[in-house]
């Protein structure tokens, strides 16, 4: 298949269900990674979509009306190997949610 793209959307955890759902009615196959988000530790999901170039804004509005943004107050874990006496844990307004997407271009794609 000619002028494929991959889309990779990181999405979080809460998210990737409505995602998923909007993408198989809308007949798009993907592929679920977990994975983890580095500032906060929390849970995420990567996406793996291979589409058609002419479908990737069709794909990227699906994840765009899907995956909202949030803000909440977290408390961050300490840092890994740091002293945890001077350490003190208060709450953080962090927006959450939402996608970090990438578009790549593919050199060749099957679909079998």
């Amino acid at each position: 298949m000619n002028d494929a793209k991959l889309v990779i959307a990181i999405v979080q955890d809460k998210d990737v269900g409505r995602l998923l759902d909007a993408l198989i009615r809308k007949h798009y196959r993907a592929t679920k990674l977990s994975s983890t988000g580095g500032f906060l530790r929390n849970g995420n999901t990567t996406l793996l979509i291979g589409v058609e170039e002419s479908r990737v804004q069709d794909v990227l509005d699906v994840i765009k009306s899907t995956c909202r943004s949030r803000k909440e107050y977290v408390t961050p874990l300490p840092p890994a190997g740091g002293p945890a006496e001077s350490y003190v844990p208060f709450p953080v307004e962090v927006v959450l949610g939402g996608a970090t997407i990438f578009v790549l271009d593919v050199e060749r794609m099957e679909k079998i």
